[in-house]
């Protein structure tokens, strides 16, 4: 199938699928004698593993290392080193947001905690102070 038709089938734009194709993720591409793309059917299938990988939050590299030449011959071991690496980076990625979550509603709770006497500015410094930053002299 020529590249418009595969960008029908798949949902992505010409231009994507180019630059799958030039980033090596996108290899059983012959060439008609005019020139033009000539894209097997697996294709498709092809593109909606790529997409799929990346809204799981594999990069292109992580992708291009454990898809096959062959789409029916993955590397069961490889694939799961790679999907258990990914689980184990999403779980370090929550603990770190759980932090940061932490953090900035702490910080909400120390600006909202602001006496009425104090100004913005002053209550900026009792909260920077609080923190264990030190303020201007």
């Amino acid at each position: 199938m020529k590249i418009g038709e595969l960008a029908k089938r798949s949902g992505l734009a010409a231009s994507t699928i180019r630059f799958y194709e030039a980033k090596g993720l996108l290899k059983a591409v012959d060439r008609q004698s005019n020139g033009y793309r000539d894209y097997p059917l697996e294709a498709v299938a092809v593109l909606s593993i790529i997409t799929d990988a990346q809204q799981a939050g594999f990069s292109l590299d992580e992708i291009r290392q454990v898809l096959p030449e062959d789409i029916s011959s993955w590397k069961h071991d490889e694939l799961m080193v790679a999907l258990k690496k990914k689980i184990a980076d999403i779980e370090s990625l929550e603990v770190r947001l759980a932090q940061n979550k932490a953090h900035l509603l702490s910080l909400i709770q120390m600006i909202e905690a602001k006496p009425d006497e104090l100004d913005c500015k002053d209550n900026t410094a009792r909260i920077m102070e609080s923190m264990g930053i030190a303020g201007k002299n």
